[in-house]
Formats: structure tokens, C-alpha cells, sequence
């Protein structure tokens, strides 16, 4: 759906990307992760061709990025862009033409999205009486009004509680049934490892990693393991053991070039195993190992 090649943008003596490469798989939900000043919002930028790059190819569905691609797209930025005196409503039917619907098609849509988020008695209100998450709800339906295939969305639970987070965190995977392509650029970690099929990083300007989170966490995994060892036999080693708590000892081991059986197989000489657990890296444990690496970099 989006591939990215080479792709360089500076601000005068500042470096915002350098040579950014990306595939975004169609019909995928893709996160876009990076500290604050990595470059992802230029990224985002130049997908929507509010700003150029300077050197570098975009594509959008095989094809060179050009004006006629923008109606393909629904850009929620992370700075709302709602007109306060406007009834919501109104709102919603003037970005509906925007985006090249009739006003038949943009009416019967409206009242779909209405309906479906529970928004109906809320139409008449104007934009600056509503509550920071129905003025979010509201952009949300304005971003993806027009059934873009390609949907870019930046912080899009800001201002949400946890009970609407969770109305537009289905939604987002609904769209993506339908076929949709979601790039979702987030700092919630717990959002990337719930809805992201790929995600790619950016620090300082450069690509850091890219891949599925499946991969990502696999690449990156300790190989320690965390076990629970009950009725002991004879004593563990003391290296080994990290916690003791009534008789149960939980301790971390590095697999050191084993197989998973064969470590299970030398712990069961010393009592029964009630747990054996492989210790996973969170994504947001890889964020954050990863930025430190390339800053002491």
C-alpha cells in the first residue's frame, strides 16, 4: 500500500529523516513508534504532501505520490483541526465535501456514524461545548468519513477515558477488516501490542527498526527464563536463585546455547516445577532499549 525509498528531509542544519525506508503491507495495521523529535510527524507530513522531502521516492498503491492520492488518505493529526462555533453536524458534512462525497453520500454516512458511536443527540452542539473525547470522536468520524483506504492516524486515544479508548480501538480493527491500511503513530505501548500486525522505529532522523511484532519480540528476547520450583530436593545454586518466598524459589536462568527441554529436564533434579516461563520483552521495553541504544550510540 505505502512504500518509502530513501527518503531525507532537513530543516536548514537539522536532519528531521535520513534515507527512511518502509513497506506498509496493505490492509495491515502499521505503528509508526519514535521519541518526540524522531522525524515521524515530517514523515506523516510528507505522506499528506503538506510538506516535500528532499530527496527520495513515495508510493501509494505502486505509484509516485501526486496530488490526485490525497482523497486516498484520512489524516487525523495529533494537533486537532476542529472549528469550535461550528454544530457538529456541520462540522462533519464540511469535511465529507472536502473529501469529495455528495452531499447525499455525506448525509447518510454522517447519520451511520452517529448512530454508531451513540452521537446522535450531540448534533446540534457546537464544537466548544463538547467534552475533549466527543470533540476526538468527532474528528475520528471526519477522518475516516470517506472510507479512505490509507488511514494515518497520530495519537488518535488523545483525550479519550479507557471506555471510548476501547469504542475506537475496535473500530480501527474493523476498518482493517474491511481492508484498510492504518499507520498509527502512538507512544501507548499497550496500543501498539494490541492492534499492530508491523511496526517500524524512529530515532534521530533514521529507521532504528522495522518488522512484525511476532519477529521484533523473538529478535530481541533474552533467552531468560523465570521458574517457580516447589518440594525442593537438594539445594540450587545460589547465583541462580532471585526471590524466595515459602519453600518456592523464582529465580532467573540464561539459556546458555540449551534447548527449552533440556533446562526444564536439570531443573526437575532439584524439586517440581509449578511454573516455567519464558521471559517476553514488551514492546515498550524494546522502545525504550532501543532509543537508549542509538543515543549512547
Amino acid at each position: 500500500m505505502l512504500k518509502i525509498e530513501k527518503l531525507n528531509k532537513s530543516y536548514g542544519v537539522n536532519k528531521a529523516l535520513t534515507d527512511v525506508d518502509l513497506n506498509v503491507s496493505e490492509g495491515v495495521v502499521f505503528g509508526l513508534l519514535g521519541p518526540n523529535g524522531a522525524g515521524k510527524t515530517t514523515l506523516i507530513r510528507i505522506i499528506n504532501q503538506i510538506i516535500d522531502g528532499d530527496s527520495g521516492e513515495v508510493y501509494i498503491g505502486g505509484e509516485l505520490l501526486a496530488p490526485k492520492h490525497i482523497e486516498l488518505i484520512g489524516y487525523l493529526p495529533e494537533e486537532r483541526g476542529l472549528y469550535k462555533k461550528m454544530k457538529v453536524w456541520d462540522q462533519m458534512l464540511y469535511f465529507a465535501r472536502l473529501k469529495g462525497l455528495s452531499p447525499q453520500e455525506a448525509k447518510i454516512k454522517i447519520k451511520y456514524w452517529l448512530e454508531k458511536l451513540e452521537m446522535e443527540t450531540w448534533k446540534d452542539k457546537k464544537i466548544e461545548d463538547l467534552s475533549k473525547g466527543m470533540a476526538q470522536k468527532v474528528q475520528f468520524i471526519s477522518t475516516i468519513i470517506h472510507n479512505p483506504p490509507l488511514l494515518i492516524l497520530d495519537e488518535p486515544f488523545s483525550g479519550f477515558d479507557p471506555v471510548n479508548a476501547e469504542i475506537i480501538k475496535n473500530e480501527i480493527l474493523e476498518l482493517k477488516e474491511k481492508g484498510t491500511t492504518v499507520i498509527l503513530s502512538t507512544h501507548r505501548m499497550e496500543s501498539v501490542e494490541l492492534l499492530c500486525d508491523q511496526v517500524a522505529m524512529i530515532n534521530r532522523s533514521k529507521k532504528i527498526l522495522d518488522g512484525t511484532i511476532k519477529k521484533l519480540k523473538s529478535t530481541y528476547r533474552p533467552e531468560v527464563y523465570s521458574v517457580t520450583l516447589d518440594q525442593l530436593k537438594k539445594d540450587l545454586p545460589t547465583e541462580w536463585i532471585s526471590k524466595e518466598d515459602e519453600g518456592s524459589f523464582n529465580f532467573t536462568l540464561p539459556l546458555s546455547g540449551k534447548k527449552p527441554n533440556d533446562l526444564l529436564n536439570e531443573l526437575m533434579q532439584y524439586g517440581q516445577v509449578s511454573r516455567f516461563q519464558e521471559l517476553i520483552p514488551s514492546m515498550e521495553e524494546i522502545f525504550i532499549h532501543q532509543v537508549k541504544s542509538t543515543e549512547n550510540g
